[in-house]
């Protein structure tokens, strides 16, 4: 069994975001979270998926001289690409409002690079997804920050919670992904990353 065999690693999860950890968990993969401060900052006149793999990478390459023989890192970072930029996670109430206004009524798209490393190889992967919500309300809006203080989340979202199952209409790709982590792809990606 492959989950079996991922399990035989000292997986390491780069990541403070409960929700990434939940969908491992669920994957049925065993590991350690282990954060390190990183600025998550990307050189200008990349696009969305090249910024998502960007950060990703550099999140994982930090690890570089300390994985011993047997662990495997798992770093990922999610933006939300809308209009031609990139939305991130909101600085305050305002930040949070003005990102849900240009989401309102709109498709755009989450993307997760996902980055991994041993100690001799790395891969480093992106998963897309487009998301349409319906046209919600300033009332909803400011209804929705308020209950749920949406400020650790890129886009300024959770889809599972209630903005999403009051809006999202269409979503075009893996559910998971705008969670937060392409578990599916992920799963593939480390079955090929422990086989080669």
């Amino acid at each position: 069994m492959i989950i079996d065999k991922l399990n035989a690693f000292n997986i390491i999860l780069a990541s403070r975001s409960p929700r990434r950890q939940q969908l491992l968990r669920e994957l049925g993969l065993k590991f350690d979270v282990v954060i390190k401060d990183y600025e998550e900052t990307f050189p200008e006149g990349l696009n969305g998926e090249e910024i998502a793999r960007y950060v990703a990478f550099k999140k994982a390459a930090s690890f570089e001289n300390e994985i011993s023989d047997n662990e495997i890192v798992i770093a990922a970072d999610t933006i939300v690409w809308c209009n031609n930029k990139v939305l991130g996670k909101p600085v305050n109430q305002e930040d949070a409002f003005a990102i849900l206004k240009e989401i309102s009524g709109n498709t755009h798209e989450v993307i997760t690079g996902v980055s991994l490393r041993s100690k001799s190889k790395e891969l480093t992967f992106s998963d897309s997804t487009k998301v349409t919500f319906e046209t919600f309300t300033d009332e909803e809006i400011y209804y929705y920050i308020d209950k749920f203080k949406p400020f650790d989340k890129a886009g300024a979202y959770g889809i599972q919670e209630w903005i999403g199952i009051l809006a999202c209409s269409h979503i075009d790709g893996s559910y998971f992904n705008v969670v937060g982590l392409p578990v599916q792809r992920l799963y593939k990606e480390l079955q090929r990353f422990i086989l080669v």
